[in-house]
């Protein structure tokens, strides 16, 4: 028999475990994620140390994009070091033109590209990002509103440099070395050597990025690639991430890259997974090109979590957070071996 009193007993019970149960998903939804921050990560081995210096900004609380500035100044500054900064070699002419740029959380961004005579164009780029209406400056603008703010001109083709660049004349051949840093290092150099890209996340969880590079080298004279472009060698969104580059611009340029790793961070991909993606997009458009280059991409998304990922072996990054300071990890890669299997 139908029982009104009972019906209506349990109808109230299951409303208040189905009410529990919806409280208690609603709460797993909304609970915070573990984060890990402040973090820096870097570029190749000698981004050991442009973290550590990033690291004196974050461990008392600074921004972001002051700790990435300070940070890529150590391998800007650094004379064993022939692609960034200072003891960059040259161009086919014997320019040496070296390219950088930067972002804040607040999507501002300043860059500089083909700059001569000036030893730190992170901070030339930092000062386009705070003092003028403009995003990037080339070339001779570049160096002249340098010197406007207070930087020294200086001569920055090394005895090393040209050495190495007198002997590149005798032959003449433009090929791009893949994994130079590797090579270099086989023939007794202290350091790996390319473009670095730094990604920091404060103790305020807001993220910044740079990168700063002194080019190919012996490229064409005015050749810019990837390193100062804000979207291919560099890109942050705060509410999603950082992403930045490494190895021959052109195929960097071509894809968009740093950007398309946050936009599919943003679509949920895991930092590496984005990394990888954007990879495989070279692969596709240019599979004959990509055999015979290296690019890497490297990434952090807003809870701390990082990645990279690059076409050939022979990549890898570094890490530095309240843990540990000197982290180095080898990146994961698409192809193999020599024979691309």
């Amino acid at each position: 028999m139908f029982n009104r009193r009972k019906f209506l007993k349990l109808s109230a019970a299951t409303a208040s475990v189905a009410a529990i149960s919806r409280s208690v998903k609603a709460k797993s939804i909304d609970a915070p994620v573990p984060t890990n921050y402040p973090i820096v990560i870097s570029t190749w081995d000698f981004g050991v140390a442009a973290n550590k210096e990033a690291w004196k900004v974050l461990q008392k609380g600074g921004r972001a994009v002051d700790a990435v500035e300070a940070g890529v100044r150590v391998p800007e500054a650094d004379m064993h070091n022939h692609t960034v900064g200072r003891a960059g070699y040259p161009d086919r002419d014997g320019h040496v033109t070296l390219d950088a740029c930067i972002m804040d959380e607040y999507g501002n961004c300043g860059s500089v590209a083909a700059i001569e005579n000036i030893a730190h164009p992170i901070s030339v780029a930092r000062l386009v990002m705070d003092k003028t209406p403009h995003v990037m400056l080339v070339g001779d603008g570049a160096r002249q509103f340098a010197i406007e703010q207070g930087f020294k001109a200086e001569e920055l083709l090394t005895d090393e440099s040209r050495k190495a660049w007198k002997e590149w004349l005798k032959t003449a051949k433009y090929s791009p070395v893949m994994n130079i840093e590797n090579k270099q290092r086989t023939q007794g150099s202290k350091y790996n050597h390319d473009t670095i890209g730094m990604l920091a996340l404060d103790a305020k969880g807001n993220i910044s990025g740079a990168c700063t590079t002194s080019g190919m080298a012996f490229k064409m004279h005015g050749r810019v690639g990837d390193s100062p472009i804000i979207g291919a060698g560099l890109y942050v969104d705060n509410e999603v991430g950082g992403a930045t580059s490494t190895g021959v611009g052109e195929e960097v340029i071509r894809n968009v890259g740093s950007f398309l790793v946050v936009e599919l961070m943003r679509q949920g991909y895991s930092p590496e997974n984005a990394c990888k993606e954007a990879v495989q997009r070279i692969i596709k458009k240019k599979p004959e090109i990509a055999k015979q280059i290296q690019v890497g991409f490297l990434a952090i998304n807003k809870k701390g979590e990082y990645g990279a990922y690059a076409l050939q072996d022979g990549f890898s990054y570094a890490v530095c957070d309240q843990n540990k300071q000197d982290l180095l990890v080898p990146g994961k890669f698409f192809y193999k071996d020599a024979n691309h299997k």
